[in-house]
């Protein structure tokens, strides 16, 4: 009887976390169609999406405009606080040194992934900002189910940018 409660209770948690996902996937999508690397982010409170975000770096034509980024600012105005320690992050790729500090300094207690970064991500692939000795906040990161939607649409994305340089 334990078992099943607590294996229902694992289910309920990856179907809540698989439907925040999916918010941030359709954001990833809106990134993609604007020429942007598809990433996207919400931040989720008390069971609500406070918060959205997604790459706009090449429109906007400012580093900063990371899809964490932004959804922190919207988050922090939302809930009129920097701190955002009872939130929690869903992107679909692990976040940079940028992002990942930020997450930090915004007391955000977790954060769940759609992909990993193995060339730029800051939450334990190429280092992790999330678990540092000495900070103050330390960070919970948790890989998402649909981690193979997330990478394929990161890796179509991509493909298709190699073969617009080429052709140009």
């Amino acid at each position: 009887m334990d078992i099943e409660k607590n294996n229902r209770r694992y289910e309920t948690v990856m179907e809540t976390n698989d439907i925040f996902m999916k918010e941030a996937i359709r954001l990833a999508r809106k990134a993609y169609k604007k020429d942007e690397t598809p990433i996207g982010c919400v931040i989720v409170r008390d069971g609500r999406i406070i918060a959205r975000g997604y790459n706009l770096r090449n429109t906007k034509k400012n580093t900063l405009c990371h899809a964490e980024i932004t959804a922190i600012r919207k988050a922090c105005k939302k809930v009129g606080d920097w701190r955002l320690e009872d939130c929690v992050m869903y992107v679909t790729l692990e976040p940079c040194p940028m992002c990942a500090g930020a997450i930090v300094q915004a007391r955000i207690p977790k954060v769940v992934i759609g992909c990993r970064s193995p060339k730029g991500g800051c939450a334990g692939s190429v280092i992790d900002l999330f678990n540092v000795d000495g900070l103050n906040h330390k960070v919970a990161l948790e890989e998402s189910e649909l981690r193979e939607e997330c990478q394929n649409m990161l890796r179509e994305f991509f493909k298709e940018l190699r073969i617009k340089k080429r052709d140009k």
